[in-house]
């Protein structure tokens, strides 16, 4: 049986979670944050205090590493070796991590098992940067959600201004991290040649979901 696999990729801040579980809720899909598994990489490089740049010690972390989404109601919760991390993995300094460590070949290999397993399983919404030209080419329906910058940088000072980060040092990081994400040598961040473009520059999520959901529907 073929599973309707939905993919939306863009850059950070643009909106992409907050839409993908609306719209996976909406069509009765299971969402699937890829970049929540690059965050627990990142969590657990973090913790455990793992020099990510030395091959063979990121080989060995990366054996013995067990990620895994469960369902808690409605909704999927990342769990690494059974522990709930979904607190841990939002911080500014994860998402750095996350951003660096995920142009790592051997980072990639290891998380596409568990993405593909799931959209084997069942329906999905996958949310990430390459969901739509590297993990799943043939997906049903993708989409490429952007928006401006500055709105971008707002949108995300926003939600973490209880960290007392300067929304210019928010701002300079995001710049650097869409550099870091269009130009890295593996799977970088791009619009696939079949994708539907959604600027969301001006729009709320209800306005977002609309436009996904209208496509869906009529394709």
């Amino acid at each position: 049986m073929n599973r309707r696999i939905i993919t939306i990729d863009g850059p950070a801040g643009a909106g992409k979670t907050t839409v993908s579980k609306t719209l996976a809720r909406e069509l009765g899909c299971v969402y699937v944050d890829t970049g929540a598994l690059y965050r627990a990489v990142a969590f657990e490089i973090e913790r455990r205090q793992i020099n990510w740049k030395d091959s063979a010690l990121l080989e060995q972390f990366l054996a013995c590493l067990d990620l895994d989404f469960v369902m808690e109601g409605r909704d999927p919760v990342l769990t690494s070796s059974g522990r709930d991390i979904s607190a841990y993995i939002r911080t500014h300094d994860i998402s750095m991590l996350a951003s660096a460590t995920s142009a790592v070949p051997q980072v990639r290999k290891a998380l596409l098992g568990i993405q593909k397993s799931i959209a084997e399983e069942r329906d999905a919404v996958f949310e990430g940067r390459d969901m739509g030209t590297a993990v799943f080419p043939n997906a049903s329906y993708k989409f490429f959600l952007t928006a401006d910058v500055n709105v971008r940088a707002r949108r995300r000072f926003d939600e973490s201004n209880a960290s007392g980060i300067a929304f210019e040092k928010i701002l300079e990081d995001m710049v650097k991290r869409d550099a870091d994400d269009t130009q890295r040598a593996v799977s970088p961040l791009k619009q696939a040649p079949d994708a539907i473009l959604i600027d969301a520059t001006a729009l709320d999520v209800s306005q977002v979901v609309k436009k996904m959901k209208s496509t869906i529907i009529v394709a």
